[in-house]
């Protein structure tokens, strides 16, 4: 059995191979492919009716490395029509990510090709990485960094009208309550916070409160959001959601960018309708120089590095080899992606 560990340099084909020998699958042959990410941003791949997004390398390479392969093990490997159709060999991609926008799941299907995910294998990084914005935004953290590093002792950052806030006692608002967005309310319980919760799908649990999106944006201070990107939450927070929000409010973004509309961000900020901003997630990765966030005032920016911890590589990683031995013991997968894979 020849098996492609496809990684990149965040999750090394190594850290795939290593996670599939722990697993009780007998001899493999394997050969590794690595593709550019993070060093070169991802993309959307393909042509026509199959193109796949946040992927990176190209499908000539893929196809080249798929060759005798029947398991491939990735990140963000392009798996469109073009590279189903060029290796009719392959039976399984086990992707190691929450969402597989890198597999076009119809191509897969019509391939038989069954595809498995990899939720929540970064909820505990992204968590504790929202509520270190959050804090970060509220407290001024980066600003007062830079300007003490610059040799500027700020001392009117302890001005009334320039301190901070804190999240004892404040009303958090969350968008979105899955495996992240549940970490994260616990968190800011423990803080002392107030939660409120806006998501159709969460259940009625102890220790917070489930509304409505215009009623969280009207009562919350800060707002993070934690909402999968679909076709019914893309750019659910607009100008007229920004307005709803309290004079001064905090917005965090560390999910997708395509849930904010970032138009109305600079003139929200410059009118103190948002009294801070941290985003680790653009409509446009990365933002262009002249984004106009660059110099936009009470902005705390970071490059998409919510899920960057090692920790997250290796649970990756092991999640997708769990899923591949399952498929290679002829078991039901854990986590399928497509109706191949065993998905309703």
């Amino acid at each position: 059995m020849r098996v492609l560990a496809a990684g990149d340099h965040f999750v090394a084909p190594r850290t795939f191979l290593d996670a599939l020998r722990a697993e009780d699958v007998g001899e493999f042959e394997s050969t590794t492919l690595t593709a550019g990410w993070p060093q070169e941003p991802f993309g959307s791949v393909g042509s026509g009716e199959s193109v796949v997004d946040e992927a990176s390398g190209t499908e000539e390479e893929l196809v080249e490395a798929l060759d005798g392969v029947r398991v491939c093990l990735t990140q963000m490997a392009p798996f469109t029509a073009k590279v189903f159709e060029a290796r009719p060999e392959l039976e399984m991609v086990a992707v190691c990510r929450g969402g597989p926008v890198n597999v076009d799941l119809a191509a897969a299907d019509a391939a038989g090709v069954a595809v498995a995910q990899a939720p929540g294998r970064n909820a505990a990084a992204a968590a504790e990485f929202a509520v270190g914005m959050v804090l970060a935004a509220l407290r001024r953290i980066p600003l007062a960094d830079s300007e003490l590093r610059a040799g500027r002792w700020r001392g009117d950052f302890y001005h009334y009208d320039e301190a901070g806030l804190e999240l004892d006692g404040a009303t958090v608002g969350l968008v979105g309550y899955g495996a992240i967005g549940r970490i994260v309310a616990r968190v800011l319980r423990a803080f002392g916070a107030t939660v409120l919760v806006s998501d159709p799908y969460a259940p009625d649990e102890d220790g917070i409160e489930l509304t409505d999106l215009d009623d969280l944006l009207r009562r919350s201070g800060v707002v993070s959001l934690h909402a999968r990107l679909t076709d019914e939450t893309r750019g659910m927070i607009g100008a007229r959601e920004l307005d709803l929000l309290p004079h001064g409010a905090v917005l965090v973004n560390t999910a997708r960018g395509g849930l904010l509309d970032y138009g109305p961000l600079p003139a929200a900020l410059e009118s103190g309708r948002l009294g801070g901003l941290a985003l680790d997630v653009y409509d446009v990765e990365p933002p262009p120089p002249d984004w106009p966030l660059h110099a936009a005032p009470n902005v705390v920016a970071t490059p998409h590095l919510a899920g960057a911890t090692r920790q997250t590589a290796h649970r990756a990683a092991a999640i997708a080899a769990g899923e591949a031995a399952r498929f290679l013991r002829g078991e039901a997968l854990r986590h399928p992606a497509n109706t191949v894979g065993g998905k309703r």
